[in-house]
């Protein structure tokens, strides 16, 4: 079955639905559509550019044909994140000894950080075992192998084994984090650094959880997105794009607000 038929049938179940429910149902078409037409520019992307960032913090990397999950565009374009960035230049540039990327997926920012980071060892975590061998994988492609150590379970307790260390924490992980990051349970994250995905959009108030948590021992920024992108450099086939194609190769397939959490700890 081709991707144009598997698209079809699934669109014609969405809009076989009863009018009470229609609005959703044409919303959850359209972010289909969207996705399917997300994936044919991709096609466009790999043939004229290539697996390697284009651009941003992580310019550079040797990434895959495709993403272990989510957007993948927007991530081989470099304004994958964009709002965060500046923050992720900024830990590339404090140089610390320990990254704990705790969500890591393909390896994306574990993989991109260690090669802008040469001094700094990269401990990746994901539950999904296909993540982890991506990530080993991705790791090995661009030569960091040596400092990528990649893992399963992340929990509470192991942030003691880093304790007293300069360790910045990155960590995305669906809205797990209400439970993992938790200085209460894990006295080592008075003195970490911290930038966390909080996924409102699953967990509604979780960012002001995370907020009361860590505001006496913290500084925090709280980074919003409005989901609106910038090519500082823009790839020349990139303009050849209808507008709405170009729209759609920055599009990160978020369907609810993700703000970050940008934490430095005081002390």
């Amino acid at each position: 079955m081709t991707l144009h038929t598997q698209i079809r049938q699934q669109l014609q179940g969405m809009l076989a639905t009863p009018a009470s429910v229609e609005a959703d149902q044409l919303n959850n078409a359209l972010r289909l559509l969207s996705k399917w037409r997300s994936v044919l520019i991709q096609n466009t992307v790999l043939q004229q550019h290539g697996t390697q960032v284009w651009q941003g913090p992580l310019q550079g990397l040797d990434f895959w044909p495709q993403s272990a999950e989510g957007c993948h565009i927007a991530k081989l374009l470099g304004c994958y994140e964009q709002p965060l960035q500046p923050f992720i230049e900024q830990a590339v540039q404090a140089n610390y000894p320990t990254i704990l990327n705790i969500g890591c997926a393909e390896g994306y920012y574990a993989v991109g950080m260690a090669r802008r980071m040469p001094a700094t060892q990269v401990l990746a975590f994901d539950l999904n075992p296909k993540a982890q061998d991506t990530c080993r994988a991705l790791a090995q492609k661009n030569g960091v192998a040596d400092r990528v150590q990649v893992g399963a379970l992340f929990q509470p307790q192991d942030f003691a084994r880093y304790a007293g260390q300069k360790v910045l924490v990155l960590c995305d992980i669906e809205g797990a984090e209400r439970d993992l990051l938790n200085p209460t349970q894990a006295p080592a994250l008075q003195g970490m650094d911290l930038i966390v995905e909080s996924h409102e959009c699953l967990l509604p108030g979780i960012t002001q959880t995370l907020v009361q948590r860590f505001e006496a021992t913290h500084d925090i920024t709280l980074v919003q997105d409005n989901g609106q992108r910038q090519l500082a450099n823009t790839p020349p086939w990139f303009n050849h794009l209808a507008h709405l194609d170009q729209l759609l190769a920055t599009w990160e397939w978020r369907s609810g607000p993700t703000p970050w959490l940008v934490m430095r700890a005081k002390a």
